[in-house]
């Protein structure tokens, strides 16, 4: 019955469950669905707050960074529009959701069953999910388009097409935020540690991405760097940059 209504529910969103065949994982093979709601729950835990007290061992880090955000006006402009990329069991919509009332919130998540979970507990919009493509959405018509602990995880030509797909879509005056595991996060004891705890799973394919290549590439699609920040990501970090395009 489950099964059956999520493919119901993800359908309508132009979704199918079918097995992952990325060999480095994806959210619902490092995040089990049913597994990780049954932990949570006994831990007496929202999700979000077990995935990072228990699993990542990093309690409130992400309201630290929501509130990183808060405190450089990103919800202040009460966005209408918000687009989440890969927001995975949706700790940080959840609390973006706290911090704004959008009218539309499109997500793209390759996980059917969080997907279907968001859809039903959130009322966001799942848009299909294809190529590293935002083909379902509109250009120009995002205020704040976001991805949280996404781009230190996929490869860099999937996060390359992305970033041209994020400022496409971000309306002029919209604000871009990402982190990416950059220069700043690899620091000799941090790689060290990347090589002795590093292991099967999400963990083991850490993908960095040059600080100065982002900004240059925003700066080329109309985007400027406003603020960043350093955001824990388990032993070590990732750093989240903030753009706004211009208006």
């Amino acid at each position: 019955m489950w099964k059956s209504g999520i493919k119901k529910l993800l359908g309508r969103a132009g979704y199918d469950i079918v097995r992952s065949i990325d060999n480095r994982g994806g959210v619902d093979d490092f995040l089990p669905f049913e597994a990780t709601m049954r932990a949570a729950r006994a831990a007496g835990l929202s999700v979000g707050d077990y995935l990072d007290e228990v699993m990542n061992g990093t309690p409130g880090a992400t309201q630290s960074t929501i509130d990183e955000l808060r405190a450089l006006g990103v919800f202040a402009a009460d966005p209408d529009t918000v687009l989440e990329i890969g927001p995975g069991s949706g700790r940080y919509l959840e609390k973006t959701l706290k911090e704004c009332s959008p009218g539309r919130y499109e997500i793209y998540e390759t996980a059917a069953p969080w997907a279907a979970y968001l859809v039903d507990t959130f009322k966001v919009t799942a848009r299909p999910t294809a190529e590293c493509s935002l083909a379902p959405t509109s250009d120009n018509s995002v205020d704040l388009v976001q991805a949280h602990k996404v781009f230190n995880t996929v490869t860099f030509l999937s996060a390359a097409r992305y970033f041209f797909e994020m400022a496409r879509v971000t309306r002029p005056g919209g604000r871009i935020v990402f982190d990416v595991m950059t220069e700043a996060c690899l620091d000799p004891a941090t790689m060290r540690a990347w090589v002795a705890k590093g292991g099967d799973g999400h963990d083991s394919y850490p993908a960095a991405m040059p600080r100065q290549a982002c900004v240059d590439l925003f700066a080329t699609l109309g985007c400027g760097l406003e603020a960043s920040f350093l955001a824990p990501v388990g032993f070590a970090s990732t750093e989240v940059l903030v753009f706004t395009k211009e208006a």
